[in-house]
């Protein structure tokens, strides 16, 4: 990664690719060997189950960014790169991406999430693999990352523990 960002005097700007669908790491990569430098937002999100690396969510689908100078990098080896579709422009023309949107991005992907904070009684939805969205009613935190559910399995309650980055709000119906 070049710092060009960190000197104002230089004319490279960030501009906005458009991707070939799921694609966005292969047009990074290709553009990164072409001594591009590029911006790809993801999200790490846990490990999946069978996996050893934790999972990544693309902050942008289809999308990321480049920092190039419109008056002395070559921009047509970029609209043949194996990934991108094509250069956002607007009017025919790339339209450069503020800097300080870019730090804004980069910022709040290393901020921790924050920590939903649920109620007992709460309704709540189960977001892990497997449970597809199932209901269930929050009984207590149990400890920082784990809380305590009461689910209703085959006419059953059950209790259970799961992770807390597994449940999300139920919104409040009409």
């Amino acid at each position: 990664m070049s710092h060009a960002d960190s000197n104002p005097s230089s004319p490279a700007r960030w501009y906005l690719i458009q991707t070939k669908p799921r694609q966005e790491g292969r047009a990074q990569e290709h553009l990164q060997r072409q001594h591009f430098e590029c911006y790809r937002p993801v999200k790490h999100g846990e490990k999946k189950r069978g996996s050893r690396a934790p999972s990544e969510e693309e902050l942008f689908p289809g999308y990321l960014f480049i920092r190039m100078d419109q008056t002395n990098d070559n921009w047509y080896p970029i609209r043949s790169t194996r990934g991108v579709a094509r250069i956002v422009t607007f009017g025919g023309l790339p339209v450069p991406v503020k800097d300080a949107l870019i730090e804004q991005i980069r910022e709040r992907l290393l901020a921790p999430p924050p920590k939903e904070t649920f109620q007992h009684g709460d309704t709540v939805r189960i977001t892990a693999d497997g449970f597809n969205d199932v209901e269930a009613i929050f009984l207590a935190a149990d400890g920082d990352e784990r809380a305590v559910i009461l689910l209703n399995l085959l006419q059953r309650e059950q209790k259970v523990t799961l992770p807390v980055s597994s449940l999300s709000r139920m919104e409040a119906r009409a």
